[in-house]
């Protein structure tokens, strides 16, 4: 999982700006920066975790994925208001885009941090159906270090 994860912030650029030819512009740039921070995040959780299998205890970095956690959020708002700005004051593929990666950006936010929003295996989507939505791995994580 860190590898994809790291893998698809240059692969989701060449994507979208150079297959798709979405423009480069500051305002798709910091949409898709904030998507980026994102992946980094979860690709930093998912190496912290592969760890924690081989050295059994608490998640290394845990400290810092608190951090993230918070620091996140104000950080997002900002690149949600700017991107909307953007988009409200000239629509268009010059800002369309970066809204639209700093939207996914929450959600990559909120999959990480509270809600398993990934359902991409079928046993994945048994227990959705089944139990509903269930915390994520990282704020499992997150609890258990609160706990202990």
């Amino acid at each position: 999982m860190a590898l994809l994860e790291l893998g698809n912030i240059p692969f989701q650029a060449w994507i979208w700006f150079g297959i798709a030819g979405l423009p480069v512009t500051v305002v798709n740039s910091l949409g898709f920066a904030l998507f980026a921070i994102l992946l980094a995040q979860g690709a930093l959780y998912w190496m912290a975790k592969l760890r924690q299998l081989r050295e059994p205890g608490l998640l290394p970095g845990t400290r810092a994925f608190l951090i993230a956690r918070v620091t996140d959020v104000p950080l997002l708002v900002a690149g949600l208001t700017v991107t909307g700005s953007a988009v409200a004051a000239d629509p268009g593929r010059d800002s369309w885009p970066g809204l639209v990666f700093a939207l996914v950006a929450v959600l990559e936010y909120v999959n990480y941090f509270h809600v398993q929003l990934m359902h991409d295996t079928v046993a994945d989507l048994r227990r959705l159906m089944a139990t509903g939505p269930r915390r994520s791995h990282l704020a499992r994580d997150l609890a258990r270090r609160r706990r202990g």
